[in-house]
């Protein structure tokens, strides 16, 4: 059986962690890119992850480059390349830096690796995800963007905290897009099968809710310098593990809808069944009167911040 080619492309801390986890996993052969001027650096990050292969016990093949020759007919690309958060700073305001990385990212894909599909990590998630797709190509179905399974984990950890449970019995859904805008659905969230709403006030869920926007945010003011990395990588490698093993998975992506949910041609986070290829289908949910409303006031902020990417992409080419 042919084994599953890999690249990360971005060797900082979301996408080294990101491939240690696709490694230990045992997915497949992993490639870890980064820019020339990082020299060296992938390569060491890539000996240590194997030198690492034998005390942890998994079989991995990892090497590191800055050339993109060596990612060459990857079956799957991370693109977790572009400027982090800091402190005091939306995923927005990285829009107009990570619109040009992105865009160059994508340009190499296309020519090294046309089959592949590609999961961006890189925010403004749902803004680049559309980026990505422009320069590519590739059909929507192999584009996706990795955010609803951070977002679920995040909501079904204070979840767990509040119940005092284990967080392997809360099971969370989100929509839209990624950030302050979400939607996470109390109504389709559960522990032990249990709905959410009969084991925690309404007016507690909303502050959880809240916690779950707004969780990534907590988590840079926490560190000081830099974003999140351990869960958005987790979330990240269960995608590529989904894809790569076709396990037809249902879980919460940044998909291209157009007449799904009414979006209009957009990406934003849905429910998908994700295996080999990619997105093989958006799942449709019945949301009650408020998410629904909820949902479409972030389409809208998504889609606004399309357009402003667009115009900035034409301004600075």
């Amino acid at each position: 059986m042919k084994r599953a080619k890999i690249t990360v492309v971005g060797a900082g801390n979301v996408g080294a962690t990101c491939a240690q986890y696709c490694a230990m996993a045992g997915l497949g052969d992993v490639v870890l890119l980064d820019i020339p001027a990082a020299k060296d650096m992938p390569k060491g990050k890539a000996l240590d992850m194997a030198e690492a292969a034998s005390v942890l016990g998994f079989t991995a093949n990892v090497t590191g480059t800055t050339d993109y020759a060596d990612t060459a007919n990857s079956d799957v690309v991370v693109v977790t390349a572009g400027i982090p958060r800091k402190p005091g700073m939306s995923r927005d305001d990285l829009l107009a830096t990570n619109a040009k990385i992105v865009g160059s990212v994508g340009a190499e894909i296309a020519k090294t690796s046309p089959n592949a599909v590609v999961i961006v990590v890189s925010n403004p998630v749902d803004t680049m995800v559309q980026r990505m797709l422009d320069v590519t190509g590739f059909p929507k179905e192999r584009v996706i963007g990795q955010a609803g399974v951070l977002d679920a984990a995040r909501f079904c950890t204070f979840i767990a905290m509040e119940l005092n449970v284990s967080v392997e019995d809360v099971s969370a859904m989100l929509l839209g897009g990624h950030g302050d805008s979400m939607v996470p659905l109390s109504s389709c969230s559960s522990v032990g099968g249990i709905p959410v709403t009969q084991l925690i006030p309404a007016d507690r869920l909303a502050e959880i809710v809240q916690r779950a926007r707004v969780g990534g945010g907590e988590i840079v003011n926490l560190l000081g310098t830099g974003s999140a990395y351990y869960a958005p990588a987790a979330s990240t490698a269960k995608m590529v593990q989904a894809i790569v093993r076709d396990e037809n998975r249902v879980m919460a992506c940044v998909a291209f809808c157009d007449k799904e949910y009414g979006v209009g041609g957009y990406y934003v986070g849905v429910p998908v069944v994700l295996g080999d290829g990619g997105v093989k289908k958006v799942v449709k949910l019945q949301m009650t009167a408020e998410e629904t409303e909820l949902f479409a006031k972030s389409c809208e902020a998504v889609r606004q911040n399309v357009t402003n990417m667009k115009y900035l992409v034409e301004l600075n080419p």
